[in-house]
C-alpha cells in the first residue's frame, strides 16, 4: 500500500522523501503507517527498479542535498496497474487499501472507477454475508460492551455499502451524461 501511495503522490508532483512522508502522513494516516526507515528504502527500491527518478536536488538542512524525485512513464503503469488489481486480504487491509485507491480516483478513468467501485460493493456484500453468518454466534454477547462492538461493526458496513452504492450511481450517471 505504501508503493501504490508514494507513487500516486510522485504521480501528481516532483517530491523529496520528507517532503513525501509529511504528505503520506496527512492523507494516509488513517490508512498505512508512515516512517522514515520505509520511506527512504522504498524510494532507493522505485529508482533502481526505474519507476521514479531524481529530477533535482535541492540544498536541505544541514548542507545535505535532498533529491527531488518525479515518477517516470514505467512507474506510471505500475501504479495504474496496483490501482486495478485486487488483492486477496484481510478485511481490514482491504478497506484501507481501497480508500487509498478512493484517494486517486481522479486520475483514472471512469470505467475503471466503475470496476474498482462494483469489486469493492460485492467484498462488502460477501463481508455482510459472512457476518450474518456469524449472528447466531453473537446473539447472546456476554456483555453489553461486546453487543454494542457488534452492532457498529454491522452498522459501519452497512455505511460503507451505501456510500459505495451512491459513489457508483454517480459515477454511472456522469458516464450516462456525456453518452
Amino acid at each position: 500500500m505504501l508503493e501504490l501511495s508514494a507513487l500516486g503522490l510522485l504521480q501528481r508532483e516532483p517530491l523529496h522523501g520528507y517532503r513525501l512522508k509529511q504528505q503520506l502522513e496527512l492523507f494516509m494516516s488513517s490508512c498505512i503507517s508512515v516512517n522514515y526507515g520505509a520511506i527512504y528504502p522504498l524510494l532507493k527500491r522505485l529508482e533502481e527498479r526505474g519507476e521514479i527518478s531524481v529530477v533535482s536536488e535541492v540544498a536541505g538542512d544541514g548542507g545535505n542535498p535532498r533529491k527531488i524525485y518525479g515518477i517516470t512513464a514505467q512507474g506510471r503503469d505500475l501504479w495504474r496497474q496496483k490501482m486495478l488489481e485486487h488483492h486477496q486480504e484481510s478485511w481490514v487491509n482491504s478497506r484501507s487499501r481501497f480508500q487509498i485507491k478512493f484517494f486517486f480516483f481522479g486520475d483514472l478513468e471512469s470505467p475503471e472507477r466503475i470496476k474498482l467501485l462494483e469489486h469493492r460493493l460485492r467484498v462488502c456484500y460477501l463481508r455482510q454475508d459472512d457476518l450474518e453468518g456469524q449472528q447466531t454466534e453473537h446473539d447472546n454477547p456476554v456483555d453489553s460492551y461486546q453487543a454494542a462492538s457488534w452492532e457498529r461493526c454491522t452498522a459501519t458496513l452497512q455505511l460503507e455499502i451505501e456510500w459505495l452504492t451512491e459513489q457508483l450511481a454517480q459515477e454511472q450517471r456522469a458516464i450516462s451524461a456525456c453518452a
